[in-house]
């Protein structure tokens, strides 16, 4: 299914408006909004709303928001030129901001072509193992994932030993279409990516996700494997910093994500039990 049905997006009388009802299946283990579903459903709403292909898209999160709130979702074109509009989208629940997205959308046809992004050597999906389930992604979008460990450590094998920085993932999502607002949510993996650095079990939270779209998934690509390549560059003074290239298993990087996070420890996470207040 498409990314406005699977998430569950509904449109209004106001076509520069719609409306996110929040359910577990899109929430993350601490039970808030899923950032990555987040971003997803404002690449999928900005997509509608222009007619126009994603190239980049920000997000900044400002704020929990956790079930049964409903977000709503409002579109500002702010320039529409012959191939590209700039826009940007806010996300509200009541009087609360939960996050903002900027983004760029449009298509061109050049003669210049060139990729120079590596694709990591790892198995093939078929033989990497699954990676286990957590207890916390019960009824969780973490829980819809089809997910094999190509190049990392199961929770249970973190040590306290670093590893140098990379880690990736075979992450496949049964019955939601390949297209910008999956890689949107894949893009959200560099918490995943910390825990894996460090080896030990710290994550934490998003404060934004950028999404930068190469080669847009095709209709063969409808049910397909993603390599999940995180890189942490650093983590310090409480904060990480990293990146995800997004690859197809033929080799094409779909797309390029980065974020900024607050570190945590994972058995403490920040109780979202709120609509409104900063995410520190």
């Amino acid at each position: 299914m498409d990314a406005l049905e699977f998430l569950g997006l509904e449109p209004t009388d106001d076509p520069a408006a719609w409306r996110l009802p929040l359910v577990p299946r899109i929430c993350s283990g601490i039970g808030a909004l899923f950032g990555g579903c987040g971003l997803a459903a404002a690449v999928a709403v900005l997509e509608s709303h222009t007619q126009r292909h994603i190239v980049w898209s920000a997000a900044q999160y400002l704020s929990f928001a956790t079930p049964p709130s409903v977000l709503d979702l409002r579109v500002t074109e702010l320039v529409r030129g012959h191939q590209l509009s700039q826009a940007q989208l806010t996300a509200t629940v009541d009087d609360a901001t939960i996050f903002t997205v900027s983004a760029a959308l449009g298509q061109r046809r050049e003669q210049w072509a060139g990729d120079f992004a590596i694709m990591p050597t790892v198995p093939t999906p078929e033989a990497c193992q699954p990676r286990k389930p957590a207890e916390r992604w019960r009824n969780t979008f973490q829980s819809m994932m089809d997910a094999r460990i190509a190049n990392a450590r199961e929770l249970d094998a973190l040590d306290g030993t670093p590893s140098d920085g990379h880690a990736s993932l075979w992450v496949r999502v049964p019955d939601f279409d390949c297209g910008p607002a999956s890689l949107a949510i894949l893009g959200d993996y560099v918490p995943w990516g910390i825990g894996q650095a460090l080896g030990q079990h710290v994550g934490g939270n998003s404060l934004d996700n950028t999404l930068r779209i190469v080669h847009r998934p095709t209709e063969a690509d409808r049910d397909a494997w993603i390599l999940v390549d995180v890189h942490v560059y650093a983590v310090a003074d409480g904060f990480a910093h990293g990146r995800v290239n997004l690859w197809s298993r033929d080799g094409r990087l779909f797309a390029t994500a980065g974020q900024s996070v607050v570190a945590r420890e994972w058995d403490r996470p920040p109780a979202p039990r709120r609509v409104s207040g900063s995410r520190d």
